[in-house]
């Protein structure tokens, strides 16, 4: 599995206060001492916000209430820009998409599909309920032509550029 950059500094930044942790406890101490542990903290924030502005865009992401946010991948190339959205167990009908500018919207809620009601809950990691996201495209696109296909749990959105926003190529002709 790939980690981001974001991630692989998380790591190391652990690694590094285990180091740390480690040399004071051989040292005879107790492993950090308050302040450095703190100062290593602090390190690894500032580390943590030199990251690309495009990993938190793209990255999945909680509201503030707790609630999810699908996971995006954005492709463009010189005609269009690909979208696709992990929504395992959706249903095609309970996802909305919308584009208002340049701001692509996709919105659902994902339903839970049984209740238990003679079951005692053990554990539960998925969510279910309303959820939306948006990000917004570097470019102009044409909405008269942009396509939508689900399947297996991905969406797949496809926002073709605007004839305007496309980069031409100027011929050079002698004089």
């Amino acid at each position: 599995m790939k980690l981001t950059k974001r991630q692989q500094q998380q790591k190391q930044g652990r690694e590094h206060r285990g180091a740390l942790a480690r040399s004071g406890q051989e040292q005879g101490g107790q492993g950090f001492w308050g302040p450095l542990a703190e100062l290593a903290r602090l390190r690894s924030d500032i580390t943590g916000g030199f990251t690309s502005p495009f990993d938190e865009l793209l990255a999945p992401a909680a509201d503030l209430l707790g609630g999810w946010a699908p996971a995006f991948d954005v492709y463009e190339d010189r005609d269009k820009f690909s979208v696709k959205v992990e929504l395992p167990g959706m249903k095609r009908e309970d996802i909305d998409i919308s584009l208002d500018g340049n701001t692509l919207s996709v919105a659902g809620e994902l339903k839970e599909e049984e209740e238990h009601k003679e079951a005692e809950l053990y554990r539960a990691e998925r969510f279910f309920g309303r959820f939306q996201r948006s990000i917004t495209l570097p470019q102009p696109v044409d909405p008269n032509r942009i396509t939508a296909t689900y399947q297996d749990g991905v969406l797949s959105i496809t926002l073709p550029k605007s004839e305007e926003s496309k980069r031409k190529q100027i011929e050079v002709k002698p004089s």
